[in-house]
């Protein structure tokens, strides 16, 4: 074997927390190395998070427009532009490439594309992108190698070239039948994506409800927003086979409880869940075992098994979320300058971007109820918040835990208008401890959605006696 090539660092991967380490250490005046296979900084800004966002605001503009009308304004035909959806879309990722380059360069970290494995302790062979190999090896390794989508072994449809969400977002026609195989939360927003661009919308979930995590109230709350923008929904739907080729003609037979039904479309979307990176890139020889689900095995401080290896985000088992792999940089960076912060005591929310937003932060009241925790529970339809009055935006809830015998505040859920931003409001409340009466009381601004925690929290009902 040739002398490997020494670094202080060596990470594999350039997603959001790899890279931030990255130019973090090398600003340090660390000699680190980043290999890439694909993607200048990861999936998020290139085929993940951004991307399928900046493709969720032009359906949303679609739908103002379509929709123009209730608010006086009168709008000729709406005509879509896939095209010219895609291309924005392509503009942002660009922008986004350049930017990542630069910070490279910038920070002195040296960007590697090619696929990289493990061919020893703390060392790493890259086959290049443009031909060649080099050999790494590092003082401490970063194993970022993130995940990608589950293809189930349902017959017929590995020969059915179905999209993953990377080719959904490549699309630049609209598919005339969308059938989306999976309920969870991207599924849901493609979902409701293509539908407002103009497509016909079925999405297939095997299991009772959208959205398993969730509460069934807020399944049921998608559901119904879902149906209501006609997109058809089936639960509890087994798929039995496929037959066809997406982009041309598509047949998904299901098995549901009044017998087999087949749906034919014109594309199949597949999204039913993540699978970590880690087959065949020599974890073996570098000591590093993985779970049972095949995600790297690491303790709360993010060190696998291999001393000197860490690893960060999705492959590592982190929730799948482009913000915990940002702490998840955080709590590897101070740790490995002696610190020790874990990933056991962290408060991780979520957003899921359809219209109105889905966003949660902490327990939800059926996981309440598994841990056994005596609690109390309040609801507010958004069309109790004054804001919505005037805009018309009266889907949804909020909907909060608090314990049963003190006042903390265990978990929100919301599903309506600027979600995500009330939500963070409810986070800094949970970390900072306050009890719910302090938001229940607070003077907030009116007309605004944050306005209705007031009311919300009113209807927390008193201790039990």
């Amino acid at each position: 074997m040739p002398q490997a090539e020494r670094f202080d660092t060596v990470i594999l991967g350039s997603g959001q927390g790899g890279k931030l380490l990255a130019w973090h250490l090398a600003h340090s005046g660390k000699k680190v190395a980043v290999v890439e296979r694909r993607w200048v900084g990861g999936s998020c800004p290139a085929v993940a998070c951004m991307p399928s966002k900046n493709e969720l605001w032009s359906a949303r503009v679609a739908h103002l427009v379509q929709n123009a009308a209730q608010f006086g304004t009168l709008a000729d035909a709406v005509k879509i532009d896939m095209r010219k959806v895609r291309r924005r879309k392509q503009d942002m990722i660009d922008r986004e490439i350049e930017f990542h380059l630069n910070a490279y360069k910038t920070s002195g970290a040296e960007l590697i594309m090619g696929s990289g494995r493990f061919v020893g302790p703390k060392t790493i062979e890259v086959t290049l992108n443009d031909g060649g190999t080099r050999l790494l090896s590092g003082d401490e390794v970063v194993i970022n190698i993130g995940t990608h989508a589950a293809i189930p072994n349902i017959p017929g449809l590995e020969a059915a070239r179905a999209l993953t969400h990377i080719e959904a977002l490549e699309l630049d026609y609209l598919p005339s039948h969308l059938i989306v195989l999976g309920g969870g939360y991207v599924g849901i927003e493609m979902a409701q994506a293509y539908r407002r661009f103009g497509s016909r919308v079925t999405i297939v979930e095997p299991g009772r409800q959208l959205m398993g995590r969730e509460d069934a109230d807020v399944a049921e709350e998608m559901r119904g927003i879902l149906a209501g923008e006609g997109i058809e929904v089936l639960l509890n739907a087994q798929p039995v086979n496929v037959h066809g080729l997406s982009g041309d003609a598509i047949t998904l037979t299901v098995r549901t409880g009044a017998g087999e039904q087949k749906i034919e479309g014109s594309d199949l979307l597949v999204a039913v869940g993540r699978i970590a990176n880690t087959a065949d890139i020599g974890l073996d020889k570098a000591g590093v075992e993985l779970d049972a689900r095949g995600f790297v095995r690491v303790n709360e401080r993010l060190e696998t098994t291999a001393s000197g290896v860490w690893a960060i985000g999705e492959a590592a088992g982190s929730p799948q979320f482009t913000h915990v792999s940002v702490d998840d940089f955080r709590i590897v960076r101070d740790n490995m300058a002696g610190g020790n912060r874990r990933t056991d005591d962290r408060l991780v929310p979520y957003v899921m971007f359809t219209d109105p937003p889905l966003a949660r932060v902490g327990l939800s009241e059926s996981e309440a109820q598994r841990k056994g925790l005596a609690v109390r529970v309040a609801k507010l339809p958004m069309s109790n918040v004054l804001r919505t009055k005037a805009t018309d935006e009266t889907q949804g809830f909020m909907k909060v835990v608090v314990g049963a015998n003190a006042d903390r505040i265990l978990g929100f859920t919301m599903i309506g208008s600027e979600a995500g931003e009330v939500m963070a409001a409810i986070q800094t409340a949970m970390l900072a401890e306050l009890p719910y009466t302090k938001l229940r009381d607070a003077v907030i601004a009116h007309l605004t959605i944050a306005e209705g925690l007031g009311p919300l929290f009113g209807n927390v009902p008193p201790r039990a006696s």
